[in-house]
């Protein structure tokens, strides 16, 4: 079971980092919520900032685009996940080197597709 990160994470059941959360859920992962405004999201504690997760992390799935993510990339640093999924919409080239320094890996892809497709 990995433990992944939903940047973004929705109580909205229409939007897809919510979907995700449920999917991560019923494939055998522990999704982790982040959003800084809701205190629960399908029964799960969110965290306000990705700085607040203090579990070992493998996976962080972003649902902000690059105009919210000022600020994200130190935060993931640090956690040090293996990889970040940029989900479409999300996509930010400029900012992959410096998670590659770090030993992180980034993938653009969609989290749901790669569930689905035993990609995850």
């Amino acid at each position: 079971m990995e433990n992944v990160v939903v940047v973004g994470a929705s109580t909205n059941e229409e939007r897809y980092s919510n979907k995700a959360m449920k999917m991560l859920a019923e494939y055998g992962h522990n999704p982790i919520p982040v959003a800084p405004k809701e205190e629960t999201i399908l029964g799960r504690k969110v965290f306000s900032t990705i700085s607040d997760v203090t579990d070992k992390v493998d996976t962080v799935t972003l649902y902000v685009g690059p105009q919210r993510q000022v600020g994200l990339f130190e935060q993931i640093i640090a956690l040090a996940p293996h990889r970040v999924i940029f989900n479409p919409g999300t996509e930010n080239p400029g900012e992959y080197e410096q998670l590659r320094a770090a030993g992180i890996e980034p993938i653009e892809a969609c989290t749901l597709v790669m569930l689905r497709t035993n990609q995850f």
